[in-house]
């Protein structure tokens, strides 16, 4: 039986049926569609008192009958048999409107959604309609064309009202294929210099948020994307109480997520929070287009990062770990049935079984990195014999930890003006005097992986090997970004995530970084708050034997101390 989608309370079966024998009725494919065809609809529509949609392919076959809007009957992105930036879907829907005006926003939207070849509405009227010239036609008494645009100025147009007999004879083919053509051009434009992901970014202000975290937090999202490869196309905001249990924002935001993603020609939409598989799931078939969260784009970052077989390890298995769950809803190949040859039932699904051995690929992992921990557990016991002092270098992402590394013990650590530029745990020798006797002293320094806000817990799970480094470090060094516009929140955030470290950290030492690009009022600042704090500029390698000196009475201080 032919499904007839939208509002169907209140209809008579006699009623149904006539919708259902729509699905049977054909359009030449070189025109929109035909008087008998378009009178059919409006009469239907006008007998149920309500709008009726109809979607045509090419091929002029109805694929899709539905009672309401084109907003509220449209066909989900995802299940559009065309879809993409450099072409229309090959849908063209013909819909009627019980009152004489122009299509609206909101079916103009849907339209841009389904990024559909035309939109025809039917307005008509129960007492038949006169042409200009004399005579009655039937319902329907004028039409109004509309078809995207490939400009981001205007992304629709709509055509002044036409008679039924014009519309009807206009060349269809013509009509699309030109757009089309359009639309390539446009699209090879915009790839020539494009060789990475086209990004609209999402973020949700919600209770409790201040408009400068919130704004931070979109900064950082930026930064994150283009570490990542990305390219920023454009910001969209909204303020609600909390989260949107199924889309995040609002139903009305995610129209205009997915219009925006339209014509700025966005290939990936990423939200500033985590996303539940729910509601990635649910704004994927709204918008038609790939939505990630922020913590998948920081483990794209780590992926591309890690060199080492260890990072490679802890990477690989944090994002098994987030991956797991995500695994339903990603199309129907997820869904085809496995083998059943001697079984009961339809078997197993393809879905169990990716599971199943991402299952046993993380425990594996896990495994190796409980040999990994063990491994660096010995290394750190032989300096322990060895009676070694060690301090860990932490902090948030791009602060200088690894600048300061190199400096301090002239090191050739690879650095950049990135997030987490560097993910494995570097260890070195460093010679400071003994505050005491003025001897020269052996310590090891460690850099450690950098910390962002709200760190993912899977990563946080995942590289627990290496930030034992820093729960069994004699001391800490915190390094600050001074010249960080958000640098106090930095602190919270570094101090927030030790806390929560299942072994209480060594005394901590705050090194305030890259004091020279900023002005005397922030380092007024700084100083008051944080009196015992040291300054420094790694890279001009200002303040360096003030930080050896320091560093050498937080060593005393803390070994004496246990």
């Amino acid at each position: 039986m032919e499904t007839i989608y939208g509002n169907l309370q209140g209809l008579k079966s006699s009623q149904l049926k006539q919708l259902q024998r729509l699905y049977h009725q054909r359009n030449p494919g070189d025109r929109i569609t035909t008087p008998e065809f378009a009178q059919r609809l409006a009469a239907i529509s006008s007998e149920i008192n309500q709008p009726v949609c109809t979607y045509i392919n090419r091929r002029g076959q109805v694929i899709r009958v539905g009672v309401g809007s084109p907003r509220q009957t449209q066909i989900p992105p995802l299940e559009l048999p065309r879809y993409g930036a450099e072409r229309l879907s090959g849908i063209r829907c013909i819909a009627t409107h019980l009152k004489p005006e122009a299509p609206n926003e909101a079916s103009l939207t849907a339209m841009a959604m389904q990024r559909l070849d035309v939109l025809l509405v039917l307005n008509i009227t129960g007492s038949g309609f006169e042409r200009r010239g004399g005579g009655a036609t039937g319902y329907v008494k004028e039409t109004y064309l509309a078809h995207l645009v490939p400009h981001e100025s205007a992304s629709w147009n709509v055509s002044a009202p036409i008679s039924l007999d014009v519309i009807t004879n206009q060349d269809f083919l013509e009509l699309v294929e030109g757009l089309e053509a359009e639309f390539q051009r446009e699209f090879v434009a915009q790839q020539v210099d494009a060789d990475h992901d086209r990004v609209l970014l999402v973020g949700l202000m919600t209770e409790g948020m201040t408009a400068l975290q919130f704004q931070d937090g979109l900064e950082e999202l930026a930064r994150l994307v283009d570490t990542a490869g990305g390219q920023v196309l454009d910001t969209l905001r909204q303020k609600r109480p909390r989260p949107h249990p199924q889309t995040v924002v609002g139903e009305g935001k995610v129209q205009e997520i997915a219009l925006a993603a339209q014509t700025l020609g966005a290939n990936l939409i990423v939200f500033d929070r985590d996303l539940s598989p729910a509601q990635s799931r649910n704004l994927e078939t709204q918008t038609g287009i790939r939505v990630v969260d922020r913590t998948q784009v920081i483990l794209d970052i780590f992926a591309q990062r890690a060199q080492s077989g260890a990072g490679k390890l802890q990477v690989e298995l944090a994002q098994l770990e987030y991956m797991l769950p995500r695994l339903t809803g990603r199309g129907g190949a997820m869904s085809r049935l496995g083998g059943g040859i001697g079984t009961r039932g339809p078997g197993e699904t393809k879905l169990e079984t990716e599971r199943r051995a991402i299952g046993r690929r993380i425990s594996r992992l896990q495994q190796e990195v409980n040999q990994l921990q063990a491994h660096r557990s010995r290394l750190r016991q032989q300096r322990q014999h060895q009676e070694v002092p060690s301090v860990a270098l932490v902090g948030y992402t791009n602060a200088g930890k690894s600048t300061l590394l190199n400096a301090l013990t002239n090191s050739e650590v690879y650095t950049a003006d990135q997030l987490f530029a560097t993910l494995d745990p570097t260890t070195r020798r460093l010679t400071i005097p003994d505050p005491v006797t003025e001897e020269p002293r052996q310590i090891v320094i460690t850099d450690t992986v950098g910390f962002i806000h709200e760190l993912p817990p899977s990563l946080v799970d995942a590289f627990r090997a290496t930030l034992e480094e820093v729960t069994e470090a004699d001391a800490l060094l915190h390094v600050v970004d001074l010249s960080h516009p958000a640098w106090q929140s930095q602190i919270r955030s570094v101090m927030t995530i030790l806390s929560e470290m299942p072994i209480t950290p060594g005394p901590a030492l705050v090194v305030f970084n890259k004091m020279d690009c900023v002005d005397g009022d922030t380092l007024m600042v700084a100083k008051e708050e944080f009196p015992q704090g040291v300054f420094i500029s790694a890279s001009d390698r200002l303040g360096l034997e003030t930080l050896r000196y320091r560093l050498a009475q937080l060593i005393n201080y803390a070994v004496s101390s246990q």
